[in-house]
């Protein structure tokens, strides 16, 4: 067969849909473990299927939280935690949110909660970022007459601006 010659039919081979109890199983396994999806045994099915379906679950139930959170107060704040020994070795690339500080490899957790703690945006960003770098992204969904309620590393001017433009 040459290079742009369509491929007959019979070729094409077919996925078979795995098992939904084996992925939830593998899904459980990974999260009760902590070991990483590529250490996933083989009996839970395709650790892609079980890692795709747990993040498509995840966007899901935040969202779900997001849209039914009480939006007359909105918190903001960050928290940093530091990572675990063996992520130590992985690696340094933008995507790992890791950052080098006084204590070692740290992250930073940004959160945007309601006045019941529940979150309503989450973001990570290495450890030395600056508490107001993903200050635009999660108050995006700000609505008009809330209030909102941040500690010092968010008193910046263009944030105060930010939050009486959308009516908070």
């Amino acid at each position: 067969m040459g290079r742009h010659q369509a491929v007959p039919t019979e070729q094409i081979a077919r996925r078979w849909r795995v098992n939904d109890r084996r992925v939830l199983n593998g899904i459980f396994w990974v999260l009760r473990s902590g070991a990483p999806w590529r250490d996933l045994p083989v009996c839970h099915g395709p650790r892609t299927t079980c890692y795709n379906l747990f993040v498509r679950w995840r966007k899901a139930i935040m969202d779900s939280l997001a849209a039914a959170h009480d939006a007359t107060v909105q918190m903001i704040d960050t928290s940093i935690v530091r990572v675990h020994q063996h992520a130590a070795c992985i690696a340094r690339s933008r995507s790992q949110s890791m950052g080098r500080s006084r204590s070692g490899l740290t992250s930073k957790i940004h959160a945007v909660v309601d006045m019941n703690g529940l979150p309503v945006r989450l973001g990570l960003t290495a450890g030395e970022a600056h508490d107001n770098r993903l200050a635009l992204s999660l108050l995006s969904r700000l609505r008009s007459g809330s209030m909102l309620l941040a500690d010092r590393g968010y008193d910046a001017d263009w944030i105060r601006a930010f939050a009486t433009q959308r009516g908070a």
